[in-house]
C-alpha cells in the first residue's frame, strides 16, 4: 500500500479535507449517479443511534464514567453540536471519530445523532482514530502503543512515517511502543494509573516479569518518584553483595551468645552485645526498677 505522506501530521481536520476532495472514479459512474454520493459525503446526516456501532478495533478501549455522564448531561441540554465521523458498513454506520459522543448520547437517551460519511480505506480509519484520540489526549499510553503497533503490523508502516503522521518525533513513538514489552500486570497498573509512563520505562530494564512486578508493586506500594524507582531497579539488577563481618556472622553468632549468657550469670540482669566493625561493639544490660539499676551499679563498683 503507498503511504500518502503529509495529512495527520498537520492535524485531524486536515486530514478528513484531504480525504473528502481525493478524486474517487468508478467505471460505470455518470455524473447523475455521482452527484448524490459527493453531496451525502460533504453534508451532515442526522440517522438514528441504532444505526450507528463503534469500531471495535479503534485504538480507545477505557472511557471516563464520569466524564461521560457530564457530557450526557451537555447532550439532553444542547444535543450533540459535532458530528460524529462515520463510514457506511452494510445497514450500519461504524464510527471513526467521535465514539465519546456516541456513548454519551445514548446515556442521554437521544434518538438521533448527527454524523459526516466518509469513503476510508481500513488504514485512514485507523490513522484518524489515532490521531483524533492523541490530540484529545484520550488514550492511555498502552492504548496509544498498541496503536502504533498495529499501524506497523497490519499496514506495514515505518515508524518515522508514523512520527510524521501524529506529529511527534521518532524517539517517542519508538519509547511508546517499548512498554508493549512490559509485563502485563505492570501494563494495567499503567492504565489504572498506579505508576506513571516515566515509572514504566525505568522498570523495562528488569527483563524478568515476576522481578519487574514486583518492582512495580513497590514502587505503588511506597509511592516512590522516578528516580527512586530508577535507584530501585538498579538494586534489583546489581543486588549489593553482604560484607564480609556479615557473612560470618552466622558463624559466630553461637560464640557471642553464650558470652551474653556468661556476663548476664555475672550481674543478674539482662546482657545484649551490640557488634560493629573492626572487633568493636557496645554491651547493653537491661535493668527493670530504680533498685535492680543501684544493685548492678554496686555491682560494677565492687569489681573496681
Amino acid at each position: 500500500m503507498t503511504v500518502r505522506k503529509g495529512g495527520l501530521g498537520r492535524g485531524l481536520d486536515a486530514m478528513i479535507s484531504e480525504t473528502a476532495s481525493k478524486p474517487r472514479t468508478t467505471a460505470t459512474a455518470t455524473k447523475k449517479t455521482v452527484a448524490p454520493k459527493e453531496k451525502k459525503e460533504n453534508s451532515v446526516l442526522k440517522v438514528k443511534l441504532t444505526q450507528v456501532e463503534p469500531n471495535r478495533k479503534q485504538p480507545r478501549k477505557q472511557f471516563d464514567e464520569d466524564a461521560l455522564l457530564e457530557l450526557a448531561e451537555s447532550i439532553k441540554q444542547f444535543g450533540v453540536l459535532q458530528p460524529l465521523l462515520v463510514k457506511q458498513k452494510g445497514d450500519y454506520y461504524e464510527i471513526i471519530a467521535g465514539e465519546r459522543r456516541w456513548r454519551a448520547s445514548k446515556l442521554a437517551g437521544i434518538k438521533e445523532v448527527p454524523v459526516i460519511v466518509k469513503e476510508l480505506t481500513e488504514q485512514e480509519t485507523v490513522e484518524i482514530s489515532l490521531i483524533e484520540n492523541i490530540q484529545r489526549e484520550n488514550l492511555n499510553p498502552i492504548e496509544e502503543a498498541a496503536a502504533y503497533r498495529r499501524l506497523i503490523d497490519e499496514f506495514h508502516l515505518k515508524q518515522d512515517v508514523i512520527a510524521e503522521r501524529v506529529s511527534k518525533s521518532r524517539t517517542a513513538v519508538t519509547n511508546s511502543m517499548r512498554l508493549l514489552k512490559l509485563d502485563e500486570r505492570v501494563q494495567q497498573m499503567l492504565i489504572e494509573e498506579m505508576i506513571s509512563t516515566g515509572h514504566a520505562r525505568a522498570l523495562l530494564a528488569i527483563e524478568d516479569k515476576e522481578s519487574q512486578y514486583a518492582a512495580a508493586v513497590k514502587v505503588f506500594d511506597e509511592k516512590l518518584n522516578v528516580r527512586e524507582t530508577e535507584k530501585l531497579v538498579k538494586e534489583f539488577l546489581n543486588p549489593i553483595p553482604k560484607k564480609e563481618e556479615k557473612v560470618r556472622d552466622t558463624a559466630q553468632d553461637l560464640v557471642y551468645e553464650q558470652l551474653e549468657e556468661k556476663i548476664k550469670g555475672i550481674i543478674g540482669s539482662k546482657v545484649a552485645i551490640r557488634r560493629k566493625n573492626n572487633n568493636k561493639g557496645k554491651i547493653e544490660i537491661e535493668y527493670y526498677s530504680q533498685d535492680e539499676l543501684e544493685r548492678i551499679v554496686e555491682l560494677l563498683e565492687s569489681v573496681r
